[in-house]
């Protein structure tokens, strides 16, 4: 695949706006998580009580999706994330101006999850500009977008340390404006943008299988991506002791693993296939996570979780490979879908490392069950398989992928 013919595939300066639309909307998503330490300490949180903290605007991503897959659908995901940018000012003034309470903050965090719904909308703005051949590579980049992730874990507990975390949100403001600026100077809607249909008509993927299988997959991937990146900083504090500037930068070098190679998964699953990536990637995280479990050596330790969130990160983009491939008429309503089985395991990560920390003293058994869990779907994929090349994935599958897959 040559980059210029990729260029002239689609439309540059809609994928830019899209991965703009996207990196500030992680940056802002994840905030509370880049934050945690701080909070933690002025609220004296138990383990527990900090897991969820940092889980609630991931469940708020989750909530958001579908709903906001479904308006990219109907409006189109321009006007769609423009309505979603106004929206995310209000919970950043009031993290600002308020938030003063614990139950102030969990609800301005589930009202934080419309940032984590720019999902929903990023990657269709993106795809329906470019042909199949190309679906990996241009979705890989718009969902790169969640390095924002890396700027919030890397620039959030230094800001914190000048201004206070309430001061935090004030500042995240600023780039939420001006990527607001060049959203709607630059992104356009593309051409193939379906008309609306019948409500009951978006109801009909849910009957489809493979909507909840990829949902599951995504889950994992995904969820433990943004869970991982809302959670290592608390973690690095907690486990090893780490300054809360310090453990916001070792949390930044492991996201920044995850965001850089999303395309690159996305590249590869066009190169050689999403499920043979998918198989791949699921063992080798797997027995990464294993490692982790048993709590190794501080610089052990992150080598590990890098290397965890490169896979969990290529394996966000195989999943999205396939999914605009298997369902190119519903992909605003699917991305909804999927993208809030990936929220809510982005919930449900942080919440049991911390409920399995205040059970047994160790963060240990929490990693322990997610690499058991990476290592189920790789148990589940080779059972998929057979069903979907038969029905649809052969057709797709590049020929050198399909002549060595099992």
């Amino acid at each position: 695949m040559h980059l210029r013919h990729f260029l002239r595939a689609g439309h540059p300066p809609t994928l830019l706006s899209a991965f703009l639309y996207f990196d500030i909307s992680f940056m802002v998503w994840v905030l509370i998580g880049a934050l945690g330490v701080y909070i933690a300490r002025d609220f004296g949180l138990t383990a527990g009580q900090k897991g969820l903290l940092v889980a609630i605007p991931l469940l708020g991503g989750a909530l958001v999706r579908i709903p906001m897959g479904v308006l990219t659908d109907r409006i189109g995901p321009k006007k769609t994330g423009a309505i979603a940018q106004c929206i995310v000012v209000l919970p950043l003034l009031w993290g600002w101006r308020l938030g003063h309470d614990l139950p102030q903050l969990m609800a301005l965090g589930l009202l934080l999850g419309v940032a984590g719904g720019s999902f929903a909308v990023a990657l269709p703005l993106a795809s329906r500009w470019y042909p199949p051949e190309h679906q990996g590579l241009a979705m890989g980049i718009a969902a790169a977008g969640n390095s924002g992730t890396v700027l919030a874990s890397l620039f959030a507990p230094r800001l914190a340390e000048a201004v206070g975390w309430h001061g935090v949100f004030g500042l995240a403001l600023i780039p939420v404006l001006l990527t607001l600026g060049v959203y709607l100077a630059l992104a356009r809607e593309s051409p193939l943008q379906p008309s609306p249909q019948p409500w009951r008509a978006y109801l009909g993927v849910l009957r489809e299988a493979d909507t909840w299988w990829f949902s599951g997959l995504y889950s994992v991937t995904f969820g433990g991506f943004v869970g991982l990146a809302s959670f290592l900083g608390i973690f690095f504090h907690d486990q090893y002791g780490l300054s809360k500037v310090m453990a916001g930068n070792f949390t930044a070098l492991c996201v920044f693993a995850g965001s850089l190679f999303r395309p690159l998964g996305g590249a590869l699953a066009d190169r050689f296939g999403g499920v043979r990536m998918l198989k791949a990637l699921f063992g080798a995280v797997g027995g990464l996570l294993l490692g982790v479990g048993w709590l190794p050596p501080l610089a052990l330790v992150t080598v590990l979780l890098f290397l965890a969130m490169s896979g969990l990160g290529m394996g966000n983009g195989a999943v999205f490979q396939l999914v605009p491939q298997r369902f190119r008429d519903e992909i605003g309503v699917v991305t909804g879908i999927v993208g809030a089985a990936g929220g809510l395991g982005g919930f449900l990560l942080p919440t049991f490392l911390g409920i399995l920390k205040e059970m047994t003293g160790s963060y240990g058994p929490g990693f322990f069950l997610f690499a058991g869990i990476a290592c189920y779907c790789l148990l589940v994929l080779r059972i998929l398989q057979t069903g979907w090349r038969a029905r649809w994935l052969r057709s797709l599958e590049p020929a050198d992928a399909r002549a060595q897959a099992d």
